[in-house]
């Protein structure tokens, strides 16, 4: 079971079927995918600034806040017990800024023990801190690797084209960047710290962690 959390920006396809005991939030705009979808949310709520009008029955917050809307939505489904999200509608759209804020929100995710997933039209996100990613056989697109605040350490890549062996990446410098899938199991491990990564939409999610 997973929390499903559609956003207001861009959106194609879901990544994968909606299954049975999933929770799905519509966050201010991201109601409009949900109608296309023919979905209907457990909740929609936010301060619906983006979808300019309140719908019947969501929960209302405002404007003035700390929270953007996607965070509301993962603070909603962390209470609800789930520790597994995908938010769709969260990496194309205009504001290059709440991009960020949703790395950051894959962060608040892995500090309180869940696994958040962004999911783009072309691309997918995670964070992963202290502990590891790993890839089936048969992948292939470009995978990068980012330092997510302090340094990472005991980082190892391997699967992938360029390889790392209990290496530290910082925030200082992208040297994860344009890696790639070779056709191998792939995994990928940071021992302290949080790592950021990024990988083409095609070649699906990793295992189960």
């Amino acid at each position: 079971m997973a929390c499903i959390i559609f956003c207001a920006a861009e959106f194609d396809t879901l990544a994968r079927p909606l299954e049975p005991g999933d929770y799905v939030i519509a966050a201010d705009g991201g109601l409009r995918h949900t109608e296309k979808l023919g979905i209907a949310p457990n909740e929609i709520l936010g301060d619906f600034d983006s979808l300019g009008f309140t719908p019947m029955g969501a929960s209302v917050f405002p404007v003035e806040k700390d929270d953007t809307d996607a965070m509301l939505a993962v603070r909603r489904g962390l209470s609800l017990g789930y520790r597994e999200f995908f938010l769709y509608g969260s990496l194309d759209g205009p504001r290059l800024d709440h991009t960020v804020a949703n790395f950051q929100t894959l962060q608040f995710l892995a500090d309180h023990g869940a696994v958040g997933y962004l999911v783009g039209n072309r691309t997918i996100v995670t964070v992963v801190k202290d502990g590891s990613v790993a890839f089936s056989a048969g992948k292939s697109g470009n995978l990068s690797v980012f330092c997510m605040g302090p340094d990472a350490r005991g980082v190892t890549e391997r699967g992938l084209y360029y390889g790392l062996e209990d290496g530290t990446l910082t925030s200082g410098f992208p040297l994860g960047a344009s890696n790639h899938f070779t056709g191998e199991p792939a995994q990928i491990t940071v021992e302290s710290g949080s790592l950021l990564i990024i990988w083409d939409r095609e070649a699906g999610f990793p295992l189960k962690r």
